[in-house]
């Protein structure tokens, strides 16, 4: 295969602009209003108290990590699924089914590849997630985009089933 048909874009998915600030919005919000519990005059215990700091100091580091996550843009290639100029989170050959059925523990309008080897852990909040062998992607992405990456790679397993048979 050449350079310049690897690097064929296939498909892409984004987060839009709506889904990012409600995303962000409704995942800041959580943060506020834990440490509006933790730091309120009502009599709650010290252990309490610390415990809904925590949860909101966690839940402002979920939203740095969502607001990251929600610039980045997925792109497929015949070559595998990278970040747009960025990592290569999955090539084509590690690929062995693509899962987007009703009940697969999937992201919300995403799908989740079956990959042939392990990969590292990684999480994007709304973009996608890799553990051990599973890579869900989706999440607050548009569902008509991840559909058709999904679409794109599901013909691609095809079509490589009909090439080794």
């Amino acid at each position: 295969m050449s350079q310049e048909a690897a690097e064929q874009e296939l498909a892409r998915v984004g987060i839009g602009a709506a889904r990012r600030v409600v995303g962000l919005t409704v995942t800041g919000g959580l943060a506020v209003v834990l440490a509006w519990l933790a730091l309120t005059p009502d009599p709650v215990p010290l252990g309490l108290r610390l415990l809904l700091l925590a949860l909101a100091g966690l839940e402002t580091l979920v939203v740095w990590r969502l607001y990251q996550a929600t610039q980045k843009v997925l792109v497929l290639t015949a070559e595998g699924l990278r970040e747009e100029g960025g990592i290569m989170l999955v090539r084509m050959e590690q690929i062995a089914a693509v899962d987007r059925g009703l009940f697969a523990f999937k992201p919300s309008n995403g799908f989740l590849l079956k990959l042939t080897e392990r990969g590292p852990l990684r999480f994007r909040p709304g973009l996608y997630w890799q553990f051990g062998k599973r890579l869900g992607v989706g999440g607050l992405v548009r569902g008509a985009e991840g559909k058709q990456m999904a679409d794109a790679l599901a013909l691609y397993m095809a079509h490589k089933g009909q090439a080794e048979s």
